[in-house]
């Protein structure tokens, strides 16, 4: 059987990737807005005052820890975990806050920067 990155087989490793790609759409780009800009749950979740965020940032956080499990660099870890923190505290600013968080879609880059990742040590066997 073929694995992948962190000893994954190839199949679950496709697998974990869709999973994760879809809760990121879910997260951040579910939503279709009149003028075709889109927004997630995560901005929504993000509007309940006081907790909304670090909510937002526990679902966030799944993203990172199936990386951790899939044994990618803690360099990439740690820029995900940037990425999550950064839409925490600027997310908790209210309305700038929340407005940032609906552009900035820290769980679709964290998505991208798995693949990229992965694709890059994929091409270096």
């Amino acid at each position: 059987m073929v694995t992948g990155a962190g000893g994954e087989t190839a199949h679950h490793s496709a697998k974990t990737r869709a999973r994760l790609d879809r809760l990121a759409w879910l997260l951040d780009s579910a939503i279709r807005l009149p003028g075709g800009f889109r927004i997630g749950l995560d901005g929504i979740i993000g509007l309940v005052p006081g907790v909304g965020d670090l909510v937002a940032a526990g679902l966030s956080s799944y993203i990172i820890a199936e990386a951790a499990r899939m044994k990618l660099p803690g360099t990439l870890l740690a820029r995900m975990g940037l990425n999550v923190l950064l839409e925490l505290l600027v997310g908790s600013i209210p309305v700038i806050g929340d407005i940032f968080d609906f552009a900035f879609k820290a769980n679709k880059r964290n998505v991208r920067l798995i693949e990229a990742y992965l694709e890059k040590a994929s091409l270096g066997r």
